[in-house]
C-alpha cells in the first residue's frame, strides 16, 4: 500500500471518527430535546432510540480504531503477523454488534402503526447487510490466516536454504 494511500485512508477515517464524536457529543443530545416533543404513546421509543444511536457510534468508533491499528501495521509491514488477528476479531465482533443494534431498532420500530411497515422492513434489509459485512470480514480474516501462515512456511523455507547455501 503506497503511503498516497495510507494518508488519504487515514483522512477518511479521522473523519468519519470526528463525525462519530459529533453525532455523539451534539446530534443525540438535539435529538433527545426534539423528542421530548413525542405523543405520549410514542414517549417510550426515546430511551431506546438514543441508547441504540450511542451504542451504534460506538460500534462504528471501535471499527475505526481497529483500522487504523491495521493500517499503521500495513505501513510497518507486519500486518501478516499473528497481532493482526485481534483487531480483525474485534471488527468482526464490532459489526456483529452493529447488525444486532440495527434488528434492535426494527423491532423497536414495528409494533404500531407510528412507522410504516416498509422502513422496518428496509431497516431488517440493513441489518441483514451489516452482518454481510460481518461475514466478509470474517473471510478476509480467513485470508489472513492463509496469507501469515504463508509467510511463516517462507520464513522457514527461507532458513532452512541459508543452512543449505
Amino acid at each position: 500500500m503506497g503511503k498516497l494511500t495510507v494518508v488519504a485512508l487515514r483522512a477518511v477515517l479521522l473523519v468519519l471518527l470526528a463525525g462519530s464524536v459529533f453525532v455523539q457529543t451534539v446530534m443525540v443530545p438535539l435529538v433527545a430535546i426534539d423528542m421530548r416533543q413525542l405523543d405520549a404513546d410514542l414517549a417510550y421509543l426515546r430511551v431506546p432510540f438514543l441508547v441504540i444511536t450511542v451504542l451504534g457510534a460506538v460500534t462504528a468508533q471501535v471499527v475505526l480504531v481497529c483500522v487504523w491499528r491495521l493500517v499503521t501495521m500495513v505501513g510497518h509491514g507486519t500486518v501478516f503477523s499473528p497481532a493482526a488477528f485481534r483487531y480483525v476479531h474485534v471488527v468482526i465482533g464490532a459489526m456483529v454488534a452493529a447488525g444486532l443494534l440495527v434488528v434492535a431498532l426494527g423491532a423497536l420500530l414495528a409494533p404500531g402503526e407510528a412507522v410504516p411497515p416498509g422502513l422496518v422492513l428496509l431497516i431488517g434489509g440493513c441489518a441483514v447487510a451489516v452482518m454481510g459485512v460481518a461475514l466478509v470480514v470474517l473471510v478476509l480474516r480467513m485470508l489472513l490466516g492463509q496469507a501469515v501462515a504463508r509467510d511463516v512456511e517462507a520464513a522457514w523455507l527461507r532458513g532452512e536454504l541459508a543452512e543449505v547455501i
